[in-house]
């Protein structure tokens, strides 16, 4: 069944009173947090997988997937504590993020590194700052997001 479209005024009213609300703002200082910890794991990670000459993509790769669970666990217990819902469910919904969020990143890594010369990590680092907002509202909106009435 489709549901009734919103008037503009509406959505206008209650993305106003989401930037007002506090918890809004404490759950969005939590994620970054999370993630800042996420960051250092998956420079950490990537850093010694390019030393130990693995392909700046695959390390990418290898380095977000121990980030993302460090993440999930953290936003799960801690950020979105309120809204913890099926593990299994919330856990593929932010896999599901996450993956949206790797894509982003790869692509921008490649471009700064093919095309902005810049060096491997400093370029993930770069590319982890400029995914960060897709991850959050994905996750808030849809992995994490509070059950209907």
């Amino acid at each position: 069944m489709e549901r009734p479209a919103v008037p503009l005024s509406t959505q206008r009213r209650s993305a106003w009173a989401s930037l007002r609300s506090a918890r809004n703002w404490q759950q969005l200082g939590k994620f970054c947090a999370v993630g800042a910890v996420g960051y250092l794991i998956n420079l950490a990670v990537y850093d010694a997988l390019l030393h130990a000459k693995v392909h700046y993509l695959v390390a990418a790769t290898c380095s977000f997937l121990v980030a993302v669970t460090s993440n999930y666990t953290w936003n799960r217990l801690w950020t979105f504590r309120e809204h913890r819902g099926h593990v299994g469910v919330q856990g593929m919904r932010f896999f599901v993020v996450s993956l949206g969020a790797l894509g982003a990143n790869l692509i921008v890594l490649h471009l700064l590194i093919a095309y902005a010369d810049l060096g491997k990590l400093p370029a993930q680092a770069v590319a982890i700052v400029v995914v960060t907002p897709l991850n959050f509202v994905g996750n808030k909106l849809w992995s994490f997001r509070r059950a209907r009435a």
